[in-house]
C-alpha cells in the first residue's frame, strides 16, 4: 500500500481526485486531509478481509476491488473522517 501525506495524495485514487477538505460527519465543521492510502500492487487486498454480501436489502457491503482511502481530521472536534473509492 502506498501512502501520501497531505495534499500530495489527493490524486492517488481510482476515481475522481479526493477533496482537500470535507465536512465532519460528527460536528459538521472542516476536516483537513491527513493522508491517502492506495492499494495497487498488494499481495493481499482489503477486499479479501470480508465478503461483500450486500444485496440492496442488507447492509453487509464491503469493497469488491482495490481501494484508495483518504483520511481527514476535524479541526474542531478532532474526529477522524474518511472517504474511499475502489478500482
Amino acid at each position: 500500500m502506498e501512502t501520501y501525506l497531505g495534499e500530495k495524495g489527493l490524486n492517488a485514487t481510482w476515481q475522481e481526485n479526493f477533496p482537500k477538505s470535507i465536512k465532519c460527519h460528527k460536528c459538521k465543521e472542516n476536516c483537513r486531509i491527513m493522508f491517502v492510502a492506495l492499494e495497487n500492487k498488494e499481495k493481499e487486498y482489503i477486499c479479501r478481509i470480508h465478503k461483500n454480501t450486500g444485496n440492496g436489502k442488507t447492509g453487509k457491503y464491503w469493497p469488491h476491488d482495490a481501494i484508495a482511502c483518504a483520511v481527514y481530521l476535524c479541526e474542531k472536534c478532532f474526529e477522524p473522517n474518511a472517504l474511499i473509492n475502489q478500482a
